[in-house]
């Protein structure tokens, strides 16, 4: 029989009285620490907090801010559809098509999104004119690439197939992390390999990938950013156009810097509440158990 020792009632008010103090410690630090920020920025005429006012609402910004969100949304649209498909076709046994979603995960994980936008937006210089027609045979229908190739339609395809990579991944991760046995009893019910896939694995692998899909939405709306070098007017293109006709940069950064925390403090709560929701009976029994199978595959694919 295995004693465990306890440290005397007095040793343990000590430790407890230890740890308050530093937490008391602590606290007051990090209070005092946001306490001189607070007092700088607000006290630093500098920002120009009426400059920012005077802006923050203005309808050129306003405009920029909607553009950015629907370019989020679309591209993130775009972005799991793309990240479904390519998982489940690098976990196909057809090695031409595991083969080819690894190639495209290499490659839009491997280059910058930046680099991927310009390379879009410049895609006349390799191909002047687009065709659709029969493979290796005459050309249907042709058009411009100028034409076709708007900073919008640069902006969609950087973001959205990147974000198809990324998300890729996390699907990937997520169907592997449903157990197998799972699976094997849906086949032997007589339930189809696509019916299998679609009523029972993807259900759950979507589930526990919902809460990095969250984190990718948030980070998606800040990486909306980089379309200002293409001429996109979204939100940082927008308040770029006024500072450079009033020379106002800081109190224009601030108002587009606002905007952001707003957006994502609003889409990092509405994640909390879609996750309670589609969460309910599934976190009830054994919550930490459920989570360990996708957080060890999704290990696995760290590079």
């Amino acid at each position: 029989m295995t004693t465990v020792f306890q440290p005397p009632p007095r040793a343990r008010a000590r430790r407890r009285l230890g740890a308050r103090l530093t937490r008391w410690i602590a606290s007051l630090i990090v209070l005092v620490l946001a306490a001189l920020l607070v007092h700088s920025v607000v006290t630093n005429g500098n920002f120009e907090w009426g400059v920012v006012g005077q802006y923050f609402t203005s309808s050129v910004v306003i405009s920029g801010l909607v553009r950015t969100l629907w370019l989020t949304g679309i591209a993130m649209a775009i972005g799991i559809v793309l990240g479904v498909v390519v998982a489940i076709m690098r976990l196909s046994s057809s090695p031409l098509l595991a083969g080819g979603g690894t190639l495209y995960t290499t490659f839009f994980r491997g280059t910058p999104v930046l680099v991927q936008i310009i390379f879009w937006f410049n895609l006349s210089f390799l191909y002047p004119r687009l065709g659709l027609g029969i493979p290796f045979g005459p050309t249907a229908v042709s058009v411009s690439a100028n034409s076709l190739i708007t900073p919008t339609m640069a902006a969609l395809l950087g973001l959205g197939l990147n974000e198809g990579a990324y998300m890729s991944e996390i699907v990937r991760a997520g169907i592997q992390s449903v157990p197998r046995g799972q699976t094997e009893a849906a086949l032997a019910i007589g339930m189809t390999g696509p019916r299998v896939l679609r009523r029972v694995v993807l259900p759950q692998a979507l589930r526990l990938a919902l809460p990095p899909t969250g984190n990718e939405v948030i980070g998606m709306l800040k990486v909306t950013a980089v379309v200002s070098v293409i001429g996109m007017p979204d939100l940082l293109f927008s308040v770029e156009g006024i500072y450079n006709r009033t020379l106002q940069v800081i109190p224009l950064l601030v108002v587009a810097s606002i905007w952001y925390i707003i957006a994502t403090t609003v889409l990092y709560v509405g994640q909390r509440q879609i996750e309670r929701r589609y969460g309910r009976g599934f976190a009830a029994v054994a919550p930490m158990a459920q989570g360990r199978p996708f957080r060890r595959a999704l290990a696995r694919l760290q590079p």
